[in-house]
């Protein structure tokens, strides 16, 4: 008889979760004015919002916390990220931060002016936010196979090239500061890029004398995929083909709270020497002296050590092989998801889940709403909601696909926590069609609305 799998890790610390009554949790969403973020954790059964800064450090990861050293400059701690990160990335300038959007912030502090453009696959909402806060604007490139779920195209999130070409060629160079490809690409449901586009992203770049950077909080994940997927690449190593993809771009911002396994933490890393000094005067501005960037020691130790263990094969096979199992099981119960299945999550098409559900009365939301009255798992709507408003127009953007966000924290939930979530999105899907109604919002911020909107009920 052949053995079956099992997880390649043991557990060494539990901490306890709560049930709730369906009665709480109606009370407790409509208290939040019906926005997930404003719930309190141990009023969450499974919490599947995000998978940043969530997961489950290793034991390797805690003994490097007590070793942290916590020296102001130039401490032990941040010697071992630089040589973790000048290994991995191949890049030797960087600057650590205190999460993604701050090496965003940092970047774009330099780069990006008004009226600017920034060509990219799917730009996650910070990343967006922070484009359009500097007035301005951000321009979608995915491939169109993207945006029809049931296509099994292997790396939809890959750039169309000729989408960027129409851009290069629409604007002056100096309105472009950069290319930015996400991998993997979140807002497209957890997508990889090949190989082969990124480098003829990078080809395609240096014709128009364009930087190429990389949005990497998922690189590790996107190296599996080129792995599993991509010909020539099965007998590489994850660390090879980490370094091969980094080759092709100039720069890369980076949330270490995903593949960098630790709770808090960024990077931000480029080639370019000049660059690097401006950058190194915003991170001192914004967070903190250069080898530490907002982090305290321990943290930075943490990430080393994270980072060497998410360019593991075994770690990235659990780690994905887990999302794949929730995404079959939901496939089986006939829920629309975005396929094939992403790296870090599972992404429902709500249109055809709640059919009834007005465009304008926000679908994902209310999806998201019904799963946790049901069962109290939390995930996060990734449709109308988080795309925001125009910046000229104020009117709300309606993207492609109206996505509600399972997103799986690492090393965290067993296979019985999967098992349930899917029976509890299935009993919402057997009712669906006696969902007739959503949300309407009452208070939005005037950017990153989804984070502190509130809604009321829709009659």
């Amino acid at each position: 008889m052949e053995l079956p799998w099992a997880e390649p890790y043991k557990i060494k610390m539990v901490g306890e979760i709560f049930m709730s009554t369906r009665a709480q949790r109606e009370q407790w969403i409509e208290d939040g004015g019906y926005n997930l973020f404003n719930l309190s954790s141990d009023h969450v059964y499974i919490d599947l919002l995000s998978d940043s800064g969530t997961g489950s450090m290793s034991d390797k990861q805690w003994a490097e916390i007590m070793l942290g050293d916590e020296s102001y400059a130039g401490s032990q701690s941040y010697l071992k990220l630089r040589e973790v990160v000048r290994n991995t990335f191949g890049f030797h300038y960087f600057l650590p931060t205190h999460q993604g959007r701050a090496s965003e912030n940092v970047l774009f502090s330099v780069l990006v002016k008004a009226k600017n453009v920034v060509p990219g696959n799917s730009h996650f909402d910070t990343t967006k936010g922070h484009i359009e806060f500097r007035n301005a604007h951000a321009v979608d490139c995915t491939i169109s196979e993207a945006f029809d779920i049931d296509n099994l195209h292997p790396f939809k999130g890959n750039i169309d090239l000729a989408k960027l070409e129409e851009v290069y060629k629409a604007h002056p160079k100096e309105n472009i500061p950069f290319c930015l490809i996400t991998v993997t690409c979140n807002s497209s449901g957890g997508q990889p890029v090949s190989m082969e586009n990124i480098k003829a992203v990078k080809a395609l770049s240096r014709k128009y004398d364009i930087p190429v950077f990389v949005d990497a909080s998922r690189f590790a994940e996107n190296a599996y995929f080129i792995k599993e997927r991509e010909e020539g690449y099965q007998q590489k190593s994850i660390k090879e083909i980490v370094k091969e993809m980094f080759s092709y771009g100039d720069g890369f911002t980076m949330s270490a709270k995903k593949d960098g396994l630790v709770n808090i933490g960024g990077l931000l890393g480029m080639r370019d020497e000049s660059l690097y000094r401006s950058c190194e005067s915003m991170c001192i501005f914004y967070e903190g002296f250069t080898t530490y960037g907002g982090l305290a020691g321990r943290d930075l130790a943490a990430l080393a050590q994270g980072l060497l263990e998410c360019t593991e094969f075994t770690y990235l096979n659990a780690r994905i092989n887990q999302v794949e199992y929730l995404g079959k099981k939901l496939i089986e119960f006939g829920i629309p998801i975005q396929k094939p299945i992403g790296g870090h999550a599972i992404y429902v098409d709500a249109l055809s889940f709640l059919p009834n559900v007005p465009r304008e009365e926000y679908p994902a939301q209310t999806l998201a709403i019904e799963l946790y009255k049901e069962a109290g798992v939390r995930g996060c709507e990734m449709g109308t909601l988080l795309a925001d408003r125009d910046p000229d127009t104020r009117l709300n953007r309606y993207p492609a696909l109206e996505l509600f966000r399972l997103a799986i924290p690492r090393r965290t939930y067993s296979y019985k926590h999967l098992d349930y979530v899917a029976v509890a999105l299935k009993n919402v899907y057997d009712r669906r069609n006696n969902i007739n109604s959503g949300l309407e919002i009452v208070w939005e911020s005037e950017i990153l609305r989804h984070f502190t909107v509130l809604f009321k009920q829709k009659k």
